[in-house]
């Protein structure tokens, strides 16, 4: 077989060393290092560590306003409330910068540290319509072929409790949004039951996925879970359904948790966590050894939210890890799977990884391994898309469409 490019001298987790060949996008061979390649162009990668590119499973394109101005964090005035966060988002959005422009500097951000799979909520509610959804696809129809991005039409000013938004998530999977969302339907909408009829009801209709935002914390939370996942076993749903956040999870006790766990498993629902700073979240050992699928990503980035975020899933493994009290190898490499492997199942990528037949998406660390990688989060990489380098130290290099 001709291939199109050879990548000399990688570096795999626990040290074996290869040659790469790629052949239209895709990984055609793995190489040992001694047999010499030919007949293509070759790339030298030095003896790097190389991984499988990051998944990136929750994020908000159209809310950052990384690379605009600084706008100072507004406090809830009585603890966190998420009616009071979305007032105050409503309020910085209508001075912020276009989106297009806030858009494409978060992916740039992003692909930077190694992301090539992307997944956004976008808000479609009666307070927005359709524009959000509109803007973001046409950006990431300029950055095809840089990253991959699955859209969530996401009712942010939530479903029964916004005038229209129905209507609107049933046109927004029409219009491209590969997926449809919902919010906290008890505390929100305040009719758990109507809430999740929409929601499940447009994913029956269109056959798309679903991924729910849930803050809701302890039993209240819980009971929302158990609801939603009875209703992906009744559609026959199972691996097609995320709960982003679940912080009740986080707060219930232990044998409560275990049964869940145990729902979830059985259901097929995956959980994301971005481990919050000072909120409670889904204890991710306890969740995977009962067979559930733990994904992540960094939410929000400089927004309405919170100050914090830069865009590095890398370091987010390392926020999973230290706020999970993960210490020793195994678990470091749990953390790293998060935002990897585990995250192109919740997603249900296809051809992810590094074998013969993936899609040749892959990153290199000055690390000695996983573990380092980790805990040192080494800057200075270099980024590869279907085979062609599109960010190094930290830089977009790719062209856009």
């Amino acid at each position: 077989m001709a291939f199109d490019t050879i990548f000399l001298n990688a570096r795999f987790d626990g040290g074996s060393r290869h040659h790469i060949a790629v052949k239209d996008g895709r990984i055609a061979a793995i190489m040992p290092v001694d047999q010499p390649p030919t007949g293509a162009a070759a790339i030298d990668l030095d003896h790097a560590l190389v991984v499988p590119g990051f998944v990136e499973g929750h994020i908000h394109l159209d809310t950052s306003f990384y690379g605009d101005a600084w706008r100072p964090h507004k406090p809830c005035t009585n603890g966190f409330n998420v009616h009071e966060r979305v007032a105050f988002q409503a309020q910085n959005m209508a001075e912020a910068a276009p989106m297009d422009v806030r858009a494409r500097n978060q992916l740039d951000l992003c692909i930077g540290h190694g992301t090539t799979q992307m997944r956004s909520h976008v808000m479609v509610d009666g307070s927005v319509g359709l524009k959000s959804l509109e803007t973001i696809q046409r950006v990431r129809e300029e950055y095809r072929g840089l990253i991959d991005i699955q859209l969530v039409a996401f009712p942010q000013s939530g479903i029964l409790a916004s005038p229209g938004t129905p209507q609107l998530l049933d046109q927004a999977i029409g219009l491209g949004a590969n997926l449809v969302g919902g919010l906290d339907p008890a505390s929100f909408d305040r009719d758990v039951e109507k809430h999740l009829d929409v929601v499940f009801g447009v994913a029956e209709k269109h056959g798309v996925d679903v991924d729910i935002h849930l803050h809701d914390m302890g039993t209240l939370g819980a009971f929302e879970i158990e609801q939603i996942a009875a209703r992906t076993r009744a559609l026959g749903m199972e691996g097609r359904v995320a709960i982003s956040h679940a912080y009740g999870l986080g707060d219930i006790p232990a044998d409560y948790l275990k049964k869940m766990a145990e729902v979830l498993a059985r259901s097929g629902v995956a959980i994301m966590t971005n481990a919050p700073g000072a909120r409670p979240f889904p204890p991710i050992l306890a969740l995977r050894n009962a067979g559930v699928t733990v994904f992540s990503g960094n939410d929000n980035i400089r927004d309405s939210w919170w100050p914090y975020g830069d865009g590095d899933m890398l370091r987010r493994a390392t926020t999973l890890g230290y706020r999970s009290g993960f210490n020793i190898d195994e678990e470091l490499r749990v953390a790293f799977d998060v935002v990897t492997a585990s995250g192109a199942k919740a997603l249900r990528l296809e051809g992810y990884g590094l074998r013969v037949g993936a899609k040749a998406d892959f990153v290199t660390l000055n690390a000695a391994h996983i573990p380092e990688a980790v805990v040192a989060v080494p800057q200075g990489r270099s980024v590869y898309k279907e085979g062609k380098l599109v960010a190094a130290n930290g830089q977009v290099v790719g062209k856009r469409a």
